[in-house]
């Protein structure tokens, strides 16, 4: 009697996606939200307490700003994985794989630049020369150094922002991964609409309005 060959499964050529590392700018978000309670604390009054026009003026303000400041403070967000970087700004959505990525840059602001030179704003990563200052003095202040068994020096590893750490965390991956299967492709960017629509509307009602008296 012969016995059935038990072959062993395919291996599964799907790969499971990496999870994303995400960067927000914390002080933006904190400041978002601050300028969304008194957007909404004065917008509510002028609701409920206004006459004549007042309550449409606010309302239409309302509907423009909210979106525009939410857009330029909580929205801005970056999402790396072993296969692309996906950068979310105020009014698109960039994704870029690594393999198209010529160098990821630090100045007065931070920028992906991908190999055709388009260049890309980080919105959520803001340069603090500020904190670069904090840094350099808190490495100033706490430089220690340890003396091995050969009496050599060993000073201590350099303080960083947070936002050059996390342009240290991009580029480590853009090092790591630009040659994998899931990193190849080209740059694709979308307009984000659903911020855009809403202040539009909001700035042609509020147009109207006031154009009316």
């Amino acid at each position: 009697m012969t016995t059935p060959d038990h072959q062993p499964p395919p291996p599964d050529a799907s790969r499971p996606e990496s999870r994303d590392r995400i960067y927000r700018s914390s002080a933006g978000i904190a400041g978002g939200v601050l300028l969304l309670a008194i957007v909404a604390w004065l917008g509510i009054d002028a609701l409920v307490s206004g006459h004549g026009r007042t309550p449409w003026l606010a309302l239409a303000a309302m509907i423009l700003v909210i979106p525009l400041v939410s857009a330029f403070t909580l929205r801005p967000a970056v999402y790396a994985n072993e296969d692309r970087l996906r950068v979310r700004n105020p009014f698109r959505v960039i994704v870029v794989p690594w393999s198209a990525i010529a160098t990821l840059r630090s100045g007065y602001s931070n920028e992906v630049v991908t190999t055709d030179g388009t260049k890309y704003q980080l919105w959520a990563i803001p340069v603090s020369l500020r904190s670069r200052k904090r840094a350099a003095k808190r490495q100033t202040r706490g430089r220690t150094a340890a003396a091995d068994s050969a009496g050599r020096v060993t000073p201590a590893a350099p303080a960083r922002a947070q936002a050059d750490r996390a342009m240290d965390d991009l580029r480590e991956l853009a090092e790591a991964h630009p040659a994998t299967e899931g990193a190849q492709g080209a740059v694709s960017v979308r307009w984000a609409y659903e911020v855009m629509g809403p202040a539009l509307a909001g700035a042609v009602v509020l147009a109207i309005l006031l154009a009316v008296g």
